[in-house]
């Protein structure tokens, strides 16, 4: 290798760009010569490969069939060059060039020649990167990859495909990078075998009926364990094992923990928290800020003592507390800004405002703590922080009582109702609200999937509808542009418009990890598990305590029969909400799976046997049947259905089949099939105005089987 290079330059960390030719041995000398003089040509003539070259920030190496191109100015410049020399590779498709991006250390070394040269991790890093793509590909490392994503013109380039075993039995983690001209949207080959080697049953849907998680999951470990019972359900749920957060999390990072309601009347408590919500809303809209969201820091009090614990947990620097006082029309609101590593205190102030002019304090206390940690703001982030949604407050009130059901830890069909109701009312006072027009569209496309609304016509009309509206309100609003990601998924399983949304709600919403989240289970459901994997990484990095999204990927790892990386998943879900029974049951089901009965038993004795909890009822009674002693359940099922609770809707007829399936095991068939014939008759009755609702449909084909 010999470089023309200067002998004086000393690199340490340099981003390094590898590249080669993919068949080239395969090709004719005089041919080889020929593409390789080419390749170098087309190379030479990139702008900021002649930027770097002429300001001394570049090094070249010679490969043979490729070359490795070190810049020492700036991670975007390799990725840069990659583009402009796949966009000139439109013009010479004779040459089938891959290319890998890695920044790490470097060492500046004397060849034979005596001339300067460079080796290290970070060219090697970069080779294997490359490695693991195919023609046309630009491929990243993860590392690289996070350092582009804080910048809102990349993020919707940046595609994660998980970890690819390379040389020496390495892993490593790739980020294809591809525009909708340049770069190589497929996913690489190398990729696509590792996920054929992988059995798998059914993709699992994203999101879990009234009651618990585990409806999705139960039919698989049935179907596994009991393929000859008159029924058999699923487990589905998948999980990644995260190392804790670092120590030094980045200087401009913020969780904002729950307000405290500090108001006479305790039913103001949603007005805290929609106060909250906003400011965090506000700030999460700011790229060069890393914003916890509220899943995460809503598990916590307000003002709690052990805050450098809670900041090590969220992977953050800085903390912010408030309270909120709500008399009448007039609004007291204290916050107060402060470094987690000593406890200080940065920024403090009290606003008293009348309650129409609320959306200043939330404006104002964003601008000052962007201010305070020195964030770089665009113009279009300074108009996002102190937009006003609506200017009817009777109408954002509303909304705010909306909002407080949507952040419950769990959702249910009385609390899907009433904050459909409340964001109904919501923009019926304001039809300009376009903000609440997008909550409603959103929450209708999420209910439309979980069951807690009825999956109807009327309803997923209404999330277009809701969509629609609030992006001709506000064609460029995140939010509006996330409903519509998420009623094409939700709604019509249109999964190529699905993530083109979400790629576009990510510009506007930086530090929302309901869009990876959504991706995540967007590319599960297209069966690209590792993908998958990749994007629930992502969510939880930006969210590390979301319940939801933590159980969602468990359900992955048990769908891939992962059990142990599930289990480890759970415990984290245990570890902020200890005892939920969901997460006991899901353990459970596990251990049912793994064939340890005893350790489902000891896991279950803890829970309850209520129909208004699904998930660890049904486990119980699976537990029962495969221990061969249904007799006790059979009579507790029998005493839940003689009153049966209207409000679950047609849970009672999987109740039904729960207690057929009992009676078979017992040997008595005849009483079997009459609990079945009423199962199907009482889930065809729902079927008529639901016939779109998975789990209604996955229970009827379970009672006709």
């Amino acid at each position: 290798m010999s470089p023309e290079r200067k002998p004086d330059l000393h690199l340490e960390i340099a981003h390094v760009l590898f590249m080669d030719m993919v068949g080239f041995s395969k090709l004719l000398i005089n041919d080889q010569s020929e593409i390789l003089e080419q390749l170098n040509q087309l190379v030479r003539d990139t702008q900021h490969f002649r930027e770097a070259e002429a300001a001394g920030k570049l090094i070249r190496l010679s490969t043979g069939d490729g070359m490795a191109l070190v810049f020492s100015n700036s991670a975007e410049a390799p990725v840069e060059c990659a583009l402009e020399i796949s966009r000139a590779l439109k013009s010479h498709p004779q040459i089938p060039l891959r290319m890998g991006v890695h920044s790490g250390p470097v060492n500046a070394v004397s060849d034979v020649n005596d001339r300067s040269n460079v080796t290290g991790a970070g060219i090697n890093m970069a080779q294997r990167v490359m490695d693991c793509g195919d023609a046309g590909h630009i491929l990243l490392s993860r590392h690289v990859a996070e350092d582009l994503e804080q910048y809102r013109q990349w993020q919707p380039c940046l595609h994660d495909l998980g970890e690819c075993e390379v040389k020496h039995g390495v892993r490593v983690s790739v980020v294809n990078l591809y525009t909708d001209e340049l770069g190589n949207s497929e996913v690489p080959e190398k990729f696509r075998q590792a996920k054929e080697t992988q059995t798998a049953p059914a993709t699992p849907a994203s999101d879990t009926k009234p009651g618990g998680q585990s409806r999705v999951w139960i039919a698989a470990l049935i179907i596994v364990a009991a393929a000859a019972a008159a029924g058999s359900y699923i487990f589905s749920h998948r999980s990644s094992s995260k190392p804790p957060p670092s120590s030094t999390a980045p200087e401009k990072s913020i969780a904002v923990l729950p307000f405290e309601n500090l108001s006479s009347d305790k039913e103001n408590a949603y007005f805290t928290d929609g106060v909250q919500d906003e400011i965090l809303t506000r700030l999460s809209k700011i790229a060069d800020l890393k914003v916890i969201s509220r899943t995460s820091t809503q598990h916590y009090k307000s003002a709690p003592e052990n805050l450098t614990e809670i900041a090590r947990q969220l992977g953050v620097a800085h903390i912010l507390e408030g309270s909120v006082q709500k008399s009448g029309d007039a609004v007291r609101v204290n916050v107060q800004l402060i470094k987690a590593a000593n406890d200080s205190h940065l920024w403090a102030d009290t606003f008293d405002r009348k309650l129409t002019d609320i959306f200043s304090v939330e404006s104002d206390i964003s601008k000052a703590i962007a201010s305070q940690l020195q964030a770089k703001l665009t113009g279009r982030e300074e108009h996002e922080i102190t937009d006003k949604p609506t200017n009817n407050p009777q109408a954002y009130d509303t909304y705010l009582r909306g909002l407080a059901y949507t952040l419950k830890t769990t959702n249910s069909p009385g609390s899907a109702l009433a904050a459909q109701k409340h964001f109904r009312e919501a923009v019926r006072l304001d039809p300009k609200f376009a903000l609440g027009w997008a909550r409603l569209s959103l929450w209708d496309s999420i209910n439309y999937v979980s069951g807690n609304l009825p999956t109807t016509t009327a309803l997923k009309e209404e999330a277009r509808q809701a969509a629609d509206t609030a992006l001709d309100l506000q064609p460029d609003l995140g939010e509006a542009l996330l409903a519509k990601g998420r009623y094409h998924y939700g709604c019509l399983k249109d999964y190529d418009t699905a993530v083109r949304y979400f790629e576009q709600a990510r510009r506007a919403l930086p530090n929302s990890s309901e869009i990876p989240e959504n991706l995540a289970y967007v590319a599960r459901r297209r069966g690209a598990w590792e993908q998958s994997e990749g994007y629930f990484n992502e969510a939880e990095r930006i969210d590390p305590r979301n319940v939801r999204a933590l159980q969602q990927h468990a359900i992955s790892y048990i769908a891939l029969r992962r059990f142990q990386e599930a289990s480890r998943k759970l415990d984290q879900v245990l570890s902020i909400t200890p005892d939920d029974p969901d997460t006991l049951a899901s353990k459970a089901g596990i251990a049912q799976a793994e064939g340890d009965l005893p350790r489902a038993a000891a896991l279950l004795t803890p829970l309850h046997f209520d129909a208004s909890d699904s998930s660890s009822l049904e486990v119980q009674v699976y537990q029962a049947i495969l221990e061969r002693h249904p007799a006790q359940m059979i009579t507790k099922l029998q005493e839940l259905l003689a009153t049966p609770d209207p409000a679950v809707g047609y849970f009672n007829g999987e109740l039904r089949f729960y207690l057929g399936w009992a009676q078979q095991v017992a040997g008595d068939s005849v009483a079997a099939k009459r609990v079945w014939q009423e199962a199907r008759s009482e889930l065809e009755s729902f079927a008529k105005e639901q016939a779109e609702d998975p789990f209604l449909i996955g229970d009827l084909a379970l009672v006709a089987a």
